[in-house]
């Protein structure tokens, strides 16, 4: 017979569904104020099909996936790796506006008119600031 005890430690299950929920809703909080520093609506142009606002989305998604993983991994607190996300991105929405400040075109109007070349482009950023920040983090 199986011993669950052995194999599941409820207060690890319990410490895990509580991470899930508070990095969950602060991903989600965050993407959120990202949209404010934004001139467009990222929900409506995603629902309006826009592919170039999906991908820089997704990057934000995979970017900010790789810092959270990398907080949890490297701090023993709940509150530590929350901040260690916040931080994280505060420095993707900078590198965002650096890269803005550093290219001959508008970034922002290109991704509004569906430039999904620059789309890709701001989501490898993203992703690129992810994995920067998750090997500072330690």
């Amino acid at each position: 017979m199986i011993n669950w005890s052995e194999i599941l430690d409820l207060e690890e299950v319990l410490l895990t569904l509580l991470y899930w929920v508070v990095t969950l809703g602060l991903a989600g909080l965050l993407m959120i104020v990202f949209e404010l520093f934004t001139p467009y609506k990222d929900r409506e142009e995603l629902l309006a099909g826009n592919v170039a606002v999906g991908a820089q989305f997704a990057g934000k998604i995979i970017g900010l996936g790789i810092i959270t993983e990398a907080s949890i991994a490297h701090n023993v607190s709940l509150i530590g790796a929350a901040v260690w996300i916040v931080i994280g991105y505060i420095l993707m929405l900078i590198g965002y506006y650096v890269f803005e400040l550093i290219t001959p075109f508008k970034i922002e109007d290109e991704i509004k008119k569906g430039n999904v070349a620059i789309g890709v482009l701001v989501a490898s950023v993203s992703i690129f600031i992810g994995f920067a920040v998750s090997g500072s983090i330690t």
